[in-house]
């Protein structure tokens, strides 16, 4: 070896000797800040709907690796069920969990996501309107106009809800007529055009106003939340199918200023734990939706299927309320025309692609199957 190769050799002996000093000294150890955040939800805490807003939660929590904590309270902890956005808004609380048409007094229009029949689209593709074809935005420029620092996620689709739970099976569209009921959002107008006086109970306080006979009807949403609130133990009679709400799904506030704060990787945590939480939901519900509704039937519980000679009429009824809301308010108006373009084009996709899994089904279990 040349000498003229000496400088280099001790160079990187040197750079070798501190490389090794560096592997063996110790480790300083970084503190970890975690950011905690408190959330309310809109339902009671043993609802299966409260679970779902803690399914979020912790999907949040574990991929936050502790840089950030998401607690949720059940409705009425911190302020009553329908007064969540405002709280969100204004820091009361970091965020929630609740059903936009819960706002609809705020704005008509957010009825919309969830409210109605959606021309004839399903939650999913309710759902697929909102994140590709323009609701999101549209929502967005709702809450601008009212002045609220919120962030808004919507996911979770929810199945078809039923029409309601009656002391009396609802045989024909003139039997509404007098009935005290119980449903939220734009549904009012609805349920209010067949003749029944609507009141807009919050979710905790439907099965008590049924016993007492503050009401003789209600709608809630699901086999799960129905069996858990306690409506079998007051009513024994269940119409399904509806247009009432026939495409709603979940929404999951956040204050602004508390989400905009959070560093980059912490908001795509939220981002993905939505869409995950969104899969995830949908998956329970078929699971745990199905078990209750044997159970109700177990409770002594008759289900009905609402006549369709009631479910055109929702639709006649429906259309007024459309125009009468979209003549009062431009931005409803924006909104049905938003939905209408997308559900006549997806709809017709899904509608001419999507097989009737009602003729597989009757034929391994219905009648004159075969017995295996």
């Amino acid at each position: 070896m040349t000498h003229s190769n000496t400088p280099r050799r001790r160079s990187l002996l040197k750079g070798a000797a501190v490389a090794a000093g560096a592997l063996s000294a110790p480790m300083v150890a970084t503190a970890q800040t975690t950011t905690s955040l408190r959330f309310q939800s809109t339902w009671p805490a043993k609802d299966i709907f409260h679970e779902y807003a803690q399914d979020f939660a912790k999907k949040v929590n574990d991929m936050a690796s502790g840089r950030l904590k998401i607690e949720v309270l059940p409705a009425g902890a911190v302020v009553p069920a329908f007064q969540l956005l405002e709280a969100v808004a204004k820091g009361t609380l970091d965020g929630g969990h609740g059903v936009v048409a819960y706002h609809y007094g705020k704005n008509s229009a957010l009825a919309l996501w969830g409210s109605g029949p959606s021309f004839g689209m399903d939650p999913n593709m309710l759902l697929a309107w909102h994140n590709y074809g323009g609701g999101k935005e549209l929502l967005e420029e709702i809450y601008k106009s009212l002045n609220l620092d919120v962030v808004s996620y919507l996911y979770g689709p929810m199945p078809t809800q039923p029409f309601g739970w009656f002391k009396k099976p609802i045989a024909k569209a003139e039997d509404m007529k007098g009935v005290k009921f119980r449903t939220v959002g734009l549904a009012v107008d609805m349920y209010t055009d067949m003749g029944a006086a609507v009141n807009p109970l919050p979710g905790g306080e439907i099965v008590p106003a049924l016993d007492r006979g503050l009401i003789d009807g209600a709608e809630f949403n699901n086999a799960s939340s129905d069996r858990l609130l306690g409506f079998p133990d007051v009513v024994k009679n269940c119409m399904l199918q509806s247009f009432h709400q026939s495409g709603e799904q979940f929404e999951i506030l956040f204050n602004k200023t508390k989400l905009t704060a959070l560093p980059t990787e912490l908001k795509s945590i939220i981002d993905y734990a939505v869409q995950a939480a969104s899969a995830d939901m949908s998956w329970k519900a078929i699971e745990r939706n199905s078990k209750d509704y044997d159970e109700l039937k177990k409770q002594g519980v008759k289900f009905y299927k609402t006549p369709d000679a009631i479910l055109r009429g929702q639709l006649a009824a429906w259309d007024k309320i459309m125009t009468k809301k979209g003549g009062e308010n431009a931005m409803f108006q924006k909104i049905l025309d938003s939905q209408k373009v997308f559900a006549q084009r997806a709809g017709q996709w899904q509608n001419d692609y999507t097989v009737d899994f009602k003729m597989a089904y009757n034929h391994y279990f219905g009648r004159g199957a075969k017995k295996s």
